[in-house]
């Protein structure tokens, strides 16, 4: 776990986490289809990653669809997935111009074929940008990850010699390494949107010493004002990971 610098205060966080919640009820309160919603929000995800980028953050990891979101509506269903689909080829020069590099997280292979291809286009046209990393969470279930995670463990450990002593000796930080996220940087602050307070099986790992923040604001109403007050938020508190106050200062 990389811990902040400079004193017992956090800086800018290097990896923001944001649960994009409220865009049906933000419909509903105006008479619109769900999906409108979802269009909104789509427009708000792609403001807060220039948002991100502009205060210093790294990587932006977005929340757009769970394990358990196949059990909403077959109709909502395919038109998030159509949404992704059509929205992903239009943002790629933005994206280019930007320097913003495509991740996902989650496992993309059961996406429809249109949508798998969009976001599989995209991720190889911009690998080779830096200035800011988007990881878009597909088919993406905290649970699910630490169960693959165990399995790699596991067969990890049944190709070494003594496949016992190999799980005996894995830690925490070497088994990070077996999950999905081994390539992503420890999340710093997780944001939530829409009113509700829980994480909704998000980051389950990296929220162990994540930064919490929840906003009554509905996802589609989200501001960049709002956004730079949680950064500023995350950078007034001290994150201490199990260490006193002194002990973090003297660091």
């Amino acid at each position: 776990m990389t811990r902040s610098t400079g004193g017992a205060l956090c800086s800018v966080p290097k990896h923001v986490a944001i649960i994009m919640d409220g865009n049906g009820r933000w419909a509903k309160q105006r008479g619109f289809p769900r999906l409108e919603g979802h269009r909104r929000g789509a427009e708000r995800a792609r403001e807060v990653v220039e948002w991100a980028a502009d205060t210093g953050v790294k990587q932006i990891s977005l929340y757009a669809f769970s394990t358990e979101n196949w059990d909403r509506p077959k109709a909502e269903v395919r038109g998030l997935m159509a949404i992704l689909a059509s929205l992903l080829p239009r943002e790629l020069p933005r994206m280019q111009k930007s320097g913003v590099r495509l991740l996902t997280l989650g496992d993309i292979s059961v996406l429809p074929e249109r949508a798998q291809q969009a976001v599989t286009k995209a991720c190889y046209e911009t690998r080779k940008n830096r200035r800011i990393d988007l990881i878009l969470c597909l088919n993406y279930g905290g649970q699910q990850e630490i169960v693959e995670g165990v399995k790699r463990a596991c067969a990890w450990a049944c190709k070494q010699s003594d496949p016992f002593a190999a799980i005996e000796s894995i830690d925490a930080g070497q088994f990070r390494s077996f999950l999905w996220r081994s390539e992503l940087l420890p999340v710093d602050l997780l944001i939530r949107t829409g009113g509700e307070f829980r994480i909704s099986n998000f980051h389950l790992w990296d929220a162990a010493y994540a930064e919490f923040f929840f906003s009554n604001t509905y996802w589609p109403d989200y501001s960049k004002d709002e956004f730079n007050q949680t950064i500023g938020d995350y950078s007034s508190r001290e994150r201490r990971f199990g260490l006193t106050s002194e002990q973090v200062a003297d660091e």
